[in-house]
């Protein structure tokens, strides 16, 4: 099949999924076209049967603010015709759902039927989309859809609960690739960070407000009050890192902390970790969890979410009440200090990310769905 995908280019969850899902498409044979406002962030590079199509957006004194939804709903009308693509597939429901309403609207205009299939992800139901200025806008996208995914259980329920959808939304949660992400041996790089044989404590965020990166430090700072040999390592950037480091700076841990910023692979850093560490104050899955998992790292996590349908609680890692500093520093010091426990532990995230999560077993899901969209839309226009 010839698909059409558009997604944040940025360093977050719903790009990475997409970008992660377009590549494995293209590994199964299908030809896959990006379409976004600059390179998807884990799409480094290119085959011969994966495109990228920039949209480029001008500014018109008329203007206040650039018309990206249109000129991306052009872009994709664009795509489709020359391309021949077989679905839209967009994923964050504000503006690529919009756009791609509009856009399989006038290629139906045009006697083209390309379907689309939107994927829900998180703040685009959980925030944003709830906000009355878009809450009229995102309901009509979802509704207007050909098919619709969300995630997980959680984001499925939340959709239902707060816009008034009337089709199915289908779950299919996020998936890891174990060919890249398992446990490396990079005990040379631990050496350096450690070479007093601390334990390393690993935190993945965007850094925004709801990550809470600043209790991370908090938690950080209480187990180093007990004299407990460990590090922190903060990966990522975003616009809470400057109040992480001022935190950090008061707390006076700072110099036992490392800001590394964005890092790619990010599962170099993860092989060397004993604890994930994800105190979110909203998650609807928890890709950065996953990532962890598959790296034999056990997670622990605010109890929120989507994060109980991925982290077995005292399995896998442990699930804290939502900022209780206590528990979050009480759970991460059983599994610094029991290393019987962090092994038991770190086997059952492996299995777990391996035996639910695999992008074997996901990716045909989609690809099911698309047949299924493809076939029905085609049905019904016959």
């Amino acid at each position: 099949m010839n698909i059409g995908i558009t997604c944040y280019p940025v360093y977050g969850g719903s790009g990475v999924v997409a970008t992660e899902l377009g590549k494995a498409l293209a590994q199964r044979g299908h030809t896959v076209h990006f379409i976004s406002s600059s390179l998807p962030f884990r799409l480094s590079h290119m085959g011969g049967n994966v495109y990228f199509h920039e949209v480029n957006v001008q500014s018109y004194p008329l203007f206040d603010y650039p018309p990206y939804t249109l000129t991306l709903t052009s872009k994709m009308v664009d795509v489709a015709k020359h391309n021949g693509l077989d679905v839209m597939h967009v994923h964050y429901a504000i503006p690529h759902a919009t756009s791609a309403v509009m856009a399989r609207d006038i290629l139906a205009g045009q006697g083209l039927d390309v379907p689309v299939i939107t994927t829900l992800h998180g703040t685009d139901i959980t925030l944003i989309g709830q906000d009355p200025s878009f809450t009229p806008v995102v309901t009509h996208s979802i509704n207007k859809s050909d098919g619709v995914t969300a995630v997980s259980e959680y984001l499925r329920t939340e959709t239902y609960d707060h816009f008034d959808v009337t089709g199915d939304i289908e779950v299919i949660p996020n998936f890891i690739d174990m060919e890249r992400f398992h446990r490396l041996d990079k005990e040379h790089f631990k050496q350096a960070l450690c070479p007093n044989g601390e334990k390393v404590i690993v935190h993945v965020s965007n850094f925004r407000p709801v990550k809470n990166a600043t209790q991370v430090v908090e938690v950080f700072h209480r187990l180093r009050q007990d004299d407990l040999p460990v590090r922190l390592l903060l990966v990522g950037d975003g616009p809470d890192r400057a109040s992480a480091e001022r935190r950090a700076r008061e707390l006076d841990v700072y110099d036992d902390i490392r800001f590394l910023g964005k890092q790619d692979p990010v599962e170099e850093i993860l092989s060397i970790a004993d604890v994930f560490l994800m105190p979110s104050g909203s998650e609807t899955f928890g890709l950065a969890a996953l990532e962890a998992m598959a790296c034999e790292v056990p997670v622990v996590a605010s109890d929120i979410g989507g994060l109980p349908e991925l982290v077995v609680d005292g399995e896998t890692g442990f699930l804290c009440p939502l900022n209780d500093i206590d528990a979050f520093t009480e759970r991460t010091r059983q599994l610094l200090t029991n290393d019987e426990l962090q092994s038991t532990m770190a086997a059952a995230a492996l299995e777990r990310a391996r035996g639910t999560f695999h992008v074997d077993q996901i990716v045909p899901q989609y690809e099911a769905l698309y047949e299924r969209v493809r076939d029905r839309v085609t049905t019904e226009a016959a």
